[in-house]
């Protein structure tokens, strides 16, 4: 894993996460759920700030058993037809896409090899090299590949997703 010299962060003019994260047809759907809460937007746009995007390829979240809005203890608690119907149910997918959003995004950059990181929803991740492939723990989420180096930190993407209930 290749880090960014000092003297190539923060560079006015320099592209940061929210300039490249769009940019990339396999996680353009990871993407787009980014751009909807304000408090993870202003983490890919705060050239201050690094941190690690762990983008799922859309073909990952396409793939889910449940869309990231879902979860199980919600349809438990209400039902299967009351758990996203009015407003609170409403506020509840809301809240479950935000904690699946911030699952993937770890605050910091570079992010060292068994070095535990926290995400933005308070979870603590490290990644570790077998072979030549990389794999995200607790999960084995495989790393495709780390897809762009900014001056504000990484976006890798994921064959998978992190677990976010």
């Amino acid at each position: 894993m290749g880090t960014i010299p000092s003297n190539q962060r923060q560079q006015p003019g320099s592209p940061i996460i929210s300039d490249v994260l769009p940019k990339n047809r396999l996680i353009n759907v990871f993407s787009s759920l980014t751009r909807q809460f304000d408090s993870v937007e202003s983490r890919l746009n705060d050239a201050s700030s690094n941190i690690t995007v762990l983008a799922p390829r859309n073909s990952a979240i396409q793939g889910l058993p449940r869309k990231p809005w879902e979860n199980p203890d919600d349809y438990a608690r209400f039902g299967e037809a009351a758990a996203y119907e009015g407003s609170e149910g409403q506020d509840r997918a809301r809240k479950n896409l935000e904690r699946f959003v911030k699952a993937h995004v770890v605050v910091g950059s570079p992010w060292e090899e068994g070095v535990e990181g926290e995400t933005l929803a308070g979870d603590k991740l490290r990644w570790e090299k077998r072979g030549e492939k990389i794999y995200i723990q607790p999960g084995d989420v495989e790393v495709d590949s780390v897809a762009e180096q900014v001056s504000n930190g990484e976006v890798w993407i994921l064959n998978g997703v992190i677990n976010y209930v």
